[in-house]
C-alpha cells in the first residue's frame, strides 16, 4: 500500500503520525485532533519551499491513534526523543537558565545552578545569564556570613577572619543560628531588599563616624551595586505571583516565539526562539513549550494567546493557563507578541539565508560523493604528542548544525597509549560503531576522517568488519595543513572550490573537530603531568592529592599558593611546605 493510500485510510481521530524517508528513517513527528484532516493537508493545495522540501522527502507514512489529543502530544514527545528527527525543533543544546540555590545542607551554602529537577532547597530565578546570577551570589556573599567553602576546612579561613562567615569548621553552628541569616536573604531573592539596604548604610554611617572612610565607601559601592542588580522592569500587576508570559508570531517560513519570566511582579528574564516549522503554528509553540517546560520549572500561571490549546497544555503542564483579553495582563501578551514579531522580522532574511546556504551545501556534498543528502555527519579527528597521550574526538553536525551533546571523546587504548594515527583510527571507529550497532543508535548520513589514504584504510577495514554500508570521506590537507580535497571511500580524489559554500561548510566542520580533540589532549596531558608530580611529593596522599587537583587547575598555580592557603585546604604544615618545596625546584 502507497503511503497516499494510507493517508486516504486515516481516522478522523486524534494520534501521532511519522514521516519517513526513502531509507526508512524517521524524519519529521507530528501529532493532530484529527489525523486524517492534518496529513491530508501535507498533499493538498500549494506549501512553501521549506514544506515542499520536507513533502519531497517523505517516502512513507505510520500513525498512531491515541485516546486524546494529550495522549497524542505525549506519544509525539517520546517518539521526537525516540527518533531525533531532522524536521523537528529541538531542544537538545539549549542550556537551561541559571537560578540562584540556597542549598538543603547542615550549613547552607548559596550557589548558582542549572539543575532545577533536585526536591528540598530554596531556588530563585531564572536569571537572564549566569554572569548576572554569579553577581548575585558575589554580593550576598559578601554581605552574608554563610559557608563559601566546597569542602569543611579543619580550620577558620580567611572568609571568617573577614566577618563573611560563621566557620561552621571550628565552632558549633546550629539551625537556629542560620535561621534569620536565610530568612534575610530570601527577602532579598524575592525583591525586597530594604531590610538589607537599611542594615548596609548603618554599617556605613557607623564606619564613618569611627574615621573609616575606606570601609565606608565599601559600604556605598555595594550598596550601589544591589540597587544596579535588583534594578528590573517592574510590571504592576497588582500581585507578586509567579508566571510566564508567552507571544509567538509567524510568517511562510519562521515562526518567532517569546517569553517573559515574571517572579515577585519583575521580568526577571527572557527567551527567544526562531525556528522553521512544518505543523500547524499553534500547536508548533504548544509542542516547544512541552520540550521547554520538561527543563525549567513550571510556574503557577502562564499566559497565552487565543490560538494555543489551553486545555491540552493546563493538563500537560498541571498549571493554569491564561488567555488575557483587556487590562495590565492583555497588554503585558501583546508586549511579549510584538518583541516575538520584531524578533521575526529582524532575523528572517538571516536566519532563511543561513539555512538555505547550509542545506545547499549538504547537498551539494551528497552530489559530489555521489550518496544521498547527509542529514547527520559524524567528524573524526586524532590528537596525540609524539604518539603520547594519544586521543581522539567526534563532532556531529546535524541538519549542518553542531549537536555538542552528542560529541564524544576518546582515550585511546591501543599500544599502551602510544599509537600511530592509523591505529588510532581504527580503535576509535569500532569502537564507536561497534555501540551503534549494539545500542541500535542513529547511523550518520557521512563519516568524515581527518586524513588521507591511512585513514580511509583505517575506516574502510572497521565497516567492513562490522558489516557496515555508511558513507565516508576522508579530509585531506595541503602542505599549509589548510583542507585540500576529500578522499572518497573508494580513493577518488575530490577537488573543492575553496570559495564555494560547501567548502567553508566541510572547513568548519573540520575545525570543530580538530578544536575539540586539541582541547581534550590539553586535559588529559595536564591531567597526567599533574598527577605525576603530585606522585612524587613526600606525605601528599590520594585524600590530599584530589583536594589539590580540585583547588588549582595547573601546577604554576600551585606553586604561587600562599602556605595558609594550602593549610585552609586541610595539608598540615609539613605537607605545606614539602609541597611548595618540591614545585619550588626547577621542573
Amino acid at each position: 500500500m502507497s503511503f497516499k493510500d494510507k493517508v486516504k485510510m486515516m481516522p478522523d481521530a486524534p494520534g501521532s503520525y511519522q514521516f519517513k524517508d526513502k531509507n526508512g528513517v524517521v524524519i519529521y513527528v507530528g501529532k493532530a485532533k484529527s489525523l486524517k484532516k492534518r496529513v491530508s493537508s501535507y498533499f493538498t493545495g500549494s506549501h512553501d519551499t521549506k514544506t515542499s522540501r520536507l513533502i519531497m522527502n517523505i517516502a512513507d507514512i505510520e500513525y498512531i491513534v491515541t485516546s486524546s489529543e494529550l495522549d497524542a502530544l505525549l506519544l509525539e514527545l517520546n517518539l521526537i526523543k525516540k527518533y531525533n528527527p531532522r524536521y523537528n525543533i529541538m531542544l537538545t543544546d539549549d542550556k537551561t537558565y541559571p537560578y540562584i540555590e540556597i542549598t538543603n545542607e547542615r550549613h547552607p551554602k548559596v550557589v548558582v545552578t542549572r539543575n532545577i529537577k533536585k526536591k528540598s532547597r530554596a531556588l530563585f530565578g531564572p536569571y537572564p545569564n549566569v554572569k548576572a546570577a554569579r553577581d548575585t551570589v558575589k554580593l550576598l556573599n559578601k554581605i552574608y556570613p554563610l559557608r563559601k567553602c566546597d569542602t569543611m576546612p579543619k580550620q577558620a579561613c580567611l572568609y571568617y577572619h573577614m566577618g563573611q562567615c560563621l566557620a561552621p569548621c571550628i565552632k558549633s553552628i546550629t539551625k537556629e543560628d542560620y535561621a534569620p541569616i536565610i530568612q534575610q536573604i530570601k527577602q532579598f531573592l524575592r525583591g525586597d531588599i530594604s531590610h538589607t539596604i537599611t542594615q548596609l548604610e548603618e554599617q556605613m554611617l557607623m564606619a564613618s563616624e569611627r574615621l573609616e572612610f575606606e570601609r565606608a565607601q565599601e559600604y556605598k559601592k555595594t550598596i550601589e551595586s544591589i540597587k544596579t542588580t535588583t534594578n528590573r522592569q517592574k510590571i504592576n500587576l497588582n500581585d507578586m505571583k509567579d508566571r510566564d508570559i508567552i507571544g509567538f508570531y509567524y510568517n511562510d517560513y519562521l515562526l518567532s516565539i517569546e517569553i517573559f519570566f515574571i517572579r515577585n511582579g519583575k521580568i526577571s528574564a527572557r527567551h527567544q526562539k526562531l525556528f522553521e516549522y512544518y505543523d500547524d503554528p499553534a500547536e508548533t509553540v504548544e509542542n516547544y513549550l512541552a520540550q521547554f517546560y520538561s527543563k525549567e520549572p513550571v510556574p503557577k500561571e502562564i499566559f497565552v494567546q487565543e490560538e494555543l490549546h489551553g486545555d491540552v497544555l493546563h493538563r500537560y503542564l498541571d498549571t493554569n493557563i491564561v488567555k488575557p483579553q483587556r487590562g495590565a495582563k492583555r497588554k503585558l501578551l501583546n508586549l511579549a507578541i510584538l518583541n516575538a514579531e520584531q524578533s521575526l522580522q529582524e532575523k528572517t532574511e538571516i536566519v532563511k539565508r543561513d539555512i538555505e546556504r547550509t542545506t545547499v551545501s549538504m547537498e551539494t556534498l551528497g552530489e559530489l560523493l555521489n550518496i544521498s543528502t547527509p542529514y547527520r555527519i559524524e567528524a573524526f579527528d586524532n590528537s596525540n604528542l609524539f604518539g603520547e597521550n594519544a586521543v581522539s574526538s567526534m563532532v556531529v553536525f546535524i541538519n549542518g548544525k553542531p549537536a555538542r551533546k552528542e560529541y564524544r571523546k576518546f582515550k585511546v587504548k591501543t599500544l599502551d597509549n602510544k599509537a600511530s594515527d592509523y591505529h588510532t583510527m581504527k580503535e576509535i571507529l569500532y569502537r564507536r560503531y561497534y555501540r551503534v550497532l549494539m545500542d541500535n543508535l542513529d547511523h550518520p548520513g557521512l563519516i568524515l576522517v581527518d586524513g588521507g589514504l591511512q585513514q580511509i584504510n583505517a575506516a574502510n577495514e572497521v565497516l567492513d568488519s562490522l558489516d557496515l554500508d555508511i558513507p565516508l570521506a576522508g579530509l585531506v590537507k595541503d602542505t599549509k595543513h589548510n583542507t585540500n580535497h576529500l578522499l572518497t571511500k573508494d580513493l577518488q580524489e575530490i577537488e573543492l572550490d575553496k570559495t564555494s559554500d560547501v567548502f567553508h561548510f566541510i572547513t568548519r566542520i573540520q575545525d570543530e573537530a580538530h578544536r575539540f580533540a586539541i582541547n581534550y589532549h590539553k586535559q588529559v596531558r595536564s591531567k597526567g603531568l599533574f598527577h605525576s608530580i603530585l606522585d612524587d611529593i613526600p606525605k601528599i596522599g590520594p585524600v590530599t592529592k584530589q583536594k589539590l587537583l580540585q583547588k588549582y587547575k595547573s601546577v604554576q598555580l600551585m606553586k604561587l599558593a600562599p602556605l595558609e592557603e594550602l593549610k585552609e585546604l586541610g595539608l598540615t604544615d609539613i605537607q605545606a611546605q614539602n609541597l611548595l618545596e618540591y614545585l619550588s625546584k626547577d621542573r
